[in-house]
């Protein structure tokens, strides 16, 4: 167990760059068990989440190099069609095995996956998609495991009750490998989604958006090794512009576009924030007093629900009364009782709503009454220092900023949230000017 000790108040200065998508490098490790030839990822990111994926791969019968920020993974034969418990209580994306899985051995025993505890987070709607492609699927509660068993993957024609980023994920790996074609309808369109696409069709598959949310999977009959390179991280690159603005500083984040962080920069503008375009990458600075606004989080091309936290943190600095409106998740403000302690001036209230089931993207059977999908942030309100408690990884995120702008020293446990999705995320900001440092917790 180790802690952060932030002392705040420091303006962040300089340049950073930014670590590869981790919701892609995740995906790639997956799609690298669809082969039995070598797959080379480049631009990874060296976080917890990627190295339990890994391990995974590695029980399951893969051999997996890692230098620099360069996998080599090769699955050749599967030796086995069970994850482990303990892995996969770690991390949510090991439910998407099924799909190599069951296309290569025709079975699969999966744990109920877990990982950050934002909300519910069913995989109802992964498990429908499969038996829709042939699959026998049922969960044992009296050992927590998801069975499930097939002849032969077959392609079909399938509808996304909600926008589902890993269950859209998760029936494209499905679907590559299946027998005739596949038709996801209201699928993700998160750019990491694409991203998983572009790489599928390297190695071969025949993928194709017809639509914003249609995609038609042409199933093949192998796939082949290929080199890849993954992006740069948007959650990474919000986060680090966020400092910037919340210390009055100024950074620019190398080798990144504009593209995909639209909604996001539209938001800053009406903020008052600054931000530009220049060699490369953006710059982000502070212009002066900030102006309040409203959001509401959505699918893409929506405000990301992962970046509501950060955006929190940038309100309390803003001038007058700002509103988050949660829509992705039922319970994602688990942050706020942290921010409070530091001061901040946050209420939670509930959207008047004519048509949740047509707004929200949880399940509505979820949502027990107890959560709030509303906050009101007032501000310009000093936040001052705390000792503070991380519960999920983009939590972690949000008080980190929150320290980083209070005045005195603060205190952050459970900083291995942090390590799930950022790499050397003290490092970095020490690199910006910030006095932060990483101690035992004892």
């Amino acid at each position: 167990m180790e802690k952060f000790i932030i002392n705040g108040g420091k303006k962040l200065t300089g340049a950073v760059s930014v670590s590869g998508a981790k919701n892609v490098a995740l995906k790639a490790l997956v799609a690298a068990c669809l082969t039995e030839e070598k797959l080379i990822i480049h631009n990874i990111p060296l976080i917890s989440d990627f190295f339990v994926m890994v391990d995974i791969i590695k029980e399951l019968g893969g051999e997996v190099s890692i230098k620099d920020h360069t996998a080599t993974v090769q699955l050749k034969r599967f030796k086995k069609d069970k994850i482990s418990l303990d892995k996969a209580a770690e991390i949510r994306t090991s439910s998407m095995f099924l799909a190599p899985l069951l296309a290569r051995t025709g079975g699969a025993i999966i744990p109920n996956p877990g990982g950050c505890r934002i909300g519910a987070r069913p995989i109802d709607r992964i498990i429908k998609g499969l038996r829709e492609m042939g699959v026998d699927i049922v969960y044992n509660n009296s050992d927590g495991y998801f069975h499930a068993s097939t002849k032969q993957l077959e392609g079909t024609k399938y509808r996304f009750e909600k926008n589902s980023h890993t269950g859209t994920e998760t029936l494209i790996l499905a679907g590559v490998l299946a027998k005739g074609r596949t038709i996801l309808e209201n699928a993700a369109q998160e750019p990491e989604v694409d991203e998983l696409i572009s790489l599928l069709n390297l190695m071969g598959a025949k993928i194709k958006r017809v639509g914003p949310r249609t995609i038609v999977i042409n199933g093949v009959e192998n796939l082949c090794g290929v080199e890849f390179s993954i992006s740069p991280d948007r959650n990474e690159i919000v986060t680090f512009a966020i400092a910037a603005i919340i210390t009055e500083g100024d950074i620019f984040i190398k080798d990144i576009k504009t593209q995909n962080l639209r909604t996001f920069l539209a938001k800053l503008k009406a903020a008052g924030a600054g931000f530009e375009e220049k060699n490369g990458g953006l710059r982000f600075y502070y212009i002066g007093n900030l102006t309040k606004t409203d959001i509401v989080t959505s699918a893409y091309p929506g405000f990301m629900t992962d970046w509501q936290g950060p955006w929190a943190v940038l309100m309390a600095k803003a001038n007058g009364t700002s509103t988050i409106h949660e829509t992705v998740y039922e319970n994602r403000f688990g942050y706020v009782s942290e921010l409070k302690k530091m001061g901040a001036k946050i209420t939670f209230f509930n959207p008047q709503i004519k048509n949740p089931k047509e707004v929200y993207n949880f399940n509505l059977e979820d949502d027990t009454g107890k959560y709030f999908h509303g906050a009101k942030i007032y501000g310009s309100t000093p936040l001052h220092n705390g000792v503070l408690t991380i519960s999920d990884l983009r939590a972690g995120a949000t008080l980190v900023l929150a320290a980083l702008a209070a005045r005195g020293q603060s205190i952050i446990f459970g900083v291995e949230h942090l390590d799930r999705g950022y790499e050397n995320f003290d490092k970095r900001l020490r690199h910006l000017g910030a006095d932060i440092k990483r101690v035992d917790h004892e």
